[in-house]
């Protein structure tokens, strides 16, 4: 049950009381314990745990009240805070020097304070493609590294009578095509972090004139994605939810699945005994181009307007201890963005893992999207309609409209 709690931190008789914003609600009881860990030991100290969402932290920046730390979603709404400059800079917080550098462009691409570094990473979710390794090897198929392989492998399983891909398209289901479908589609085909820097470049003349556009350069990828969805999903795809997209993977239904960590605990709860894997969806013929697609699910942060800057600063400093980072992404089958971390063992994402090593990762297109786009209308309907190109124009409209508002 979420705790909604008021924004505020006090100080009583040289007690302090810290409001803890924590937006991951899955692993809301190892957190609570960590609190509780950390409360037991600091008599000085209280921190309360406030996991009720993003609009009431946003209110209480605006009335000048915000938390005093917090683990939240890395997006575009945080984006909002770290570009006015609102979040306190961590450049000399003793974690920072620990991050993976590589993770630093992927931060900054979602805007920046200049001169600070206004939040740390926590947990990485490392996403691919989740296949049966059973019905694999029942088939004798190895992991996909190119396209060509990739239809190779796909029409085998088709021919056998295995549902290649399980498709999870319904009305209400978006998501799971915008962050799974067009993202790996994308993200393997080309330089994400290029592709968005070039496309701020551009600002409100994106468009058919424009050296880079939706429309140019997604093209390709999304008649890739097309021909995937038309030819290897299950024949109700867009009548199926994320729910039965777990379920019925579970029950052996489809070979592959295109989702993230997060849906292991849920598979598992039909068949904890599954062997799977992960790895990259190839969408081109050299095996050099294979990425997977990562996302910040946590990151770290103290507001400027903070009354009790020093003492959040050393909660979240416990909160970037081994013994509880490494914890918790161990719980989440999550990616500690600390350089020589202790990582999960858990074989169902070394696949995606050995690719994040490597550095070859990227983040979605579809979450560098501003959040008044809908975009996870858009790609639902590139696989319905017959002009899926029109979709792209659409994009390049609405990023060219935002631009000139800004």
């Amino acid at each position: 049950m979420a705790l909604t709690l008021p924004l505020s931190a006090c100080s009583d008789g040289g007690h302090t009381r810290l409001n803890f914003v924590f937006s991951k609600r899955e692993a809301i009881p190892f957190m609570h314990q960590v609190v509780a860990d950390y409360n037991k030991a600091h008599k000085d100290v209280t921190v309360v745990m406030d996991t009720s969402g993003v609009d009431p932290m946003s209110a209480s920046f605006v009335r000048g009240n915000p938390p005093d730390v917090a683990l939240a979603n890395y997006n575009m709404e945080t984006a909002r805070f770290v570009e006015r400059c609102t979040l306190s800079d961590l450049s000399d917080f003793g974690p920072t020097a620990k991050i993976n550098p590589d993770l630093t462009p992927l931060m900054k691409q979602y805007g920046e304070c200049e001169g600070r570094v206004s939040a740390l990473p926590y947990s990485i979710m490392a996403s691919a493609v989740i296949y049966n390794k059973d019905t694999f090897a029942k088939y004798n198929l190895q992991v996909p590294k190119t396209w060509d392989e990739l239809i190779e492998v796909s029409q085998k399983l088709k021919d056998n009578g295995v549902t290649p891909f399980y498709g999870t398209f319904s009305a209400a289901e978006g998501w799971t095509i915008g962050q799974g479908w067009f993202d790996y589609s994308v993200g393997g085909s080309l330089d994400v972090l290029k592709f968005f820097d070039a496309l701020k470049s551009e600002g409100e003349h994106v468009g058919a004139q424009s050296k880079v556009s939706f429309e140019k350069d997604f093209a390709k990828p999304v008649k890739k994605m097309r021909y995937l969805a038309d030819n290897f999903v299950n024949p109700d795809a867009f009548s199926r939810s994320y729910g039965d997209g777990n379920t019925n993977f579970a029950k052996g239904k489809a070979a592959m699945l295109m989702q993230g960590p997060w849906s292991f605990s849920e598979i598992a709860k039909t068949n904890p005994d599954l062997n799977l894997g992960t790895f990259p969806l190839p969408m081109t013929n050299d095996p050099n181009d294979l990425k997977v697609r990562v996302n910040v699910d946590l990151a770290g942060w103290i507001p400027q307007a903070s009354k009790h800057k020093p003492q959040a600063r050393e909660f979240l400093n416990y909160l970037y201890s081994p013994e509880v980072i490494e914890k918790y992404n161990a719980s989440q089958l999550g990616i500690v963005p600390l350089e020589g971390a202790e990582q999960t063992k858990d074989e169902r994402i070394q696949g995606a893992m050995h690719y994040y090593n490597q550095a070859q990762f990227y983040q979605g297109p579809s979450v560098l999207i501003d959040k008044t786009i809908p975009v996870f209308n858009y790609t639902q309907e590139m696989l319905l309609s017959d002009q899926p190109n029109k979709l792209l124009q659409t994009l390049d409209e609405d990023w060219a409209r935002l631009a000139s508002r800004r």
